[in-house]
């Protein structure tokens, strides 16, 4: 009995940590390269290209990017309206690559 509450548990950890732990952060920095670098710092260093897009080095500091798994899984919309946004909708294995990359990059 105390072994299958062990694995349950154990379960239920790995089910709470969501996509970002199982994500690769090099698929995601390469999604960032692709999709987002016409507007957005996507590296540890660099500028934005446009003064309202945030560096996503930063949005790890702001707040838990995990929080961002169901805006782009439904399609992320910003608040901004100064540089229109595509809306972007991601794949689960997307989701958790560009969270493991956002996670990683503002480590760094």
């Amino acid at each position: 009995m105390r072994l299958a509450t062990l694995v349950l548990a154990a379960g239920c950890l790995a089910f709470t940590a969501g996509p970002a732990s199982a994500g690769d952060p090099e698929a995601g920095r390469e999604m960032a390269e692709r999709l987002c670098a016409g507007c957005h710092a996507v590296g540890a260093d660099d500028d934005s290209r446009h003064e309202a897009a945030p560096p996503l080095r930063d949005l790890a500091h702001r707040y838990p990017v995990v929080h961002l798994e169901e805006a782009f899984a439904e399609g992320i919309i910003v608040g901004h309206h100064e540089i229109p946004m595509p809306e972007f909708v991601f794949e689960p294995p997307e989701i958790a690559d560009l969270i493991a990359y956002l996670e990683a990059v503002g480590r760094e």
